[in-house]
């Protein structure tokens, strides 16, 4: 902020010495025409006092008589007339001591004329009038225009510069005042309800953290007592302290039940060490398709053409369904970005369709070098195929859809479909429209793998 305020004050100088350079040029540049018009009236006036004096032998009543007589047009400079004979001393001595006007003195064998006038508007005060009237309104709007993006921009950001700094350094409770500000006040809303949700996803970390962990010494713990037996048992058999088949029989099955106990213990360490590793949440309800694909279609078309990928979405009709829209629509996209990241990059497309209880999203793309062995795995978490080459990857994308299908009351399916499989490909709406056989069978020239088919259903609402 301090910043700021010496920038501002360096514009406001710049600001004052640029207006007093400009009073300063102003003062000494004549912006004046040279004209003077005063002096061609009072010429005018002179010329028609002396031609009345000599034609009516006597002075004129007043400037207004002398005008209309004479037929002259002397314009505002000339302010009046007074006239005083030569031989009146008293009106004389008044004439010249009376000075609140400019005056020019006509002097005639008889009279005295004192022509009152204002010289002409010099147009440099004008000018210097305007720039600097100008010039302070300027002045304050700026002032103001400082003054209210202090108080209610830089000032509020200023107070909240550091909220980012302390949620990442895990500062999570230091709550933001609220703050009604119409620039910062979703922003600060936002991010007040963003540390809540990191500060409650901290806790639920703890404790789930801490229940697994006490889970896994519990089972730890009992997983001794059938080692222990084994040990015994395995110790026993070694030195032969056993002499009938019998008894060496049942001590053989009692460690293979000590074995199957064991393993049931691991098992249960492996599912709590799966179990709830992500939490998901859903807001079911009802809502149009036709919003969903379009999203799909906005998102992905601009993206395709970059990457040169043919990319078309069939014809499909729009229906009520039910779930929660930004979901699928995120189930969609993973789907979408696996084609993209493990496909051979040439054709993805997407076919849909109806029936009496489901709507069906089918996302088909070329190239797949997954294995028919690791199809059914590809759902599960942590699983990654030896399709993925060098690709940077989890394994937990397609587990997310399915979890959140799951959530959706959906399912999600995969099937890989090779050269030969034209029925499935025929009837998935290609490039928008029904492919027939032989446009099948070309676009499968050339392939080395098959095309693989990742089919998700909703209810319908």
């Amino acid at each position: 902020m301090k910043k700021f305020d010496r920038v501002f004050i360096a514009c406001i100088a710049i600001f004052i010495i640029a207006i007093i350079g400009i009073n300063v040029f102003i003062k000494n540049k004549d912006f004046g025409d040279g004209s003077k018009e005063y002096k061609v009236s009072l010429n005018r006036v002179e010329q028609a006092l002396k031609s009345y004096e000599e034609r009516e032998g006597k002075a004129p009543e007043g400037l207004e008589t002398l005008c209309k007589i004479e037929g002259i047009d002397v314009g505002e400079s000339i302010l009046g007339l007074e006239i005083v004979a030569l031989n009146n001393s008293n009106q004389l001595k008044n004439l010249v001591t009376q000075d609140s006007h400019d005056y020019h003195l006509v002097i005639t064998d008889n009279y005295i004329y004192k022509i009152n006038y204002a010289p002409d508007t010099d147009a440099s005060k004008i000018i210097f009038l305007y720039v600097n009237v100008i010039a302070g309104i300027l002045l304050i709007g700026v002032i103001f225009v400082y003054i209210y993006i202090r108080v209610n921009i830089i000032k509020p950001f200023n107070s909240m510069s550091t909220m980012p700094y302390e949620l990442a350094k895990g500062n999570l409770n230091m709550p933001l005042t609220e703050n009604k500000n119409k620039f910062f006040g979703k922003f600060v809303w936002g991010m007040d309800l963003l540390r809540e949700n990191l500060e409650e996803n901290k806790t639920k970390e703890l404790e789930l953290q801490k229940e697994r962990k006490m889970l896994l010494l519990s089972l730890s713990h009992d997983i001794k007592t059938p080692l222990s037996a084994i040990k015994l048992y395995s110790k026993a058999l070694s030195k032969n302290l056993y002499k009938t088949e019998e008894k060496r029989d049942e001590i053989l099955i009692n460690i293979s039940d000590k074995v199957d106990e064991i393993e049931a213990y691991i098992s249960e360490i492996v599912k709590a060490s799966k179990e709830d590793f992500l939490h998901f949440e859903v807001n079911n309800g009802e809502f149009y398709m036709k919003d969903v694909m379009e999203a799909i279609r906005e998102y992905y078309q601009e993206k395709m053409q970059l990457n040169q990928i043919d990319f078309t979405l069939s014809e499909y009709r729009n229906s009520m369904v039910y779930g929660d829209k930004d979901r699928l629509i995120e189930v969609i996209q993973n789907v979408i970005e696996n084609a993209i990241k493990y496909g051979d990059g040439k054709k993805i497309w997407l076919d849909m369709s109806k029936d009496e209880e489901s709507y069906t999203i089918k996302v088909f793309n070329t190239g797949c070098k997954l294995s028919e062995r690791e199809l059914p795995h590809i759902f599960d978490s942590f699983f990654r195929g030896t399709n993925v080459d060098k690709q940077q990857g989890s394994g937990l994308g397609l587990y997310i859809c399915r979890s959140l299908m799951h959530l959706m009351e959906g399912g999600i399916t995969a099937e890989l479909l090779d050269k030969d499989d034209k029925n499935t490909l025929e009837s998935s709406g290609m490039n928008g429209k029904q492919v027939s056989a032989s446009d099948t069978t070309g676009l499968m020239d050339g392939l080395e793998k098959s095309v693989i088919c990742i089919e998700i259903t909703v209810k319908l609402a």
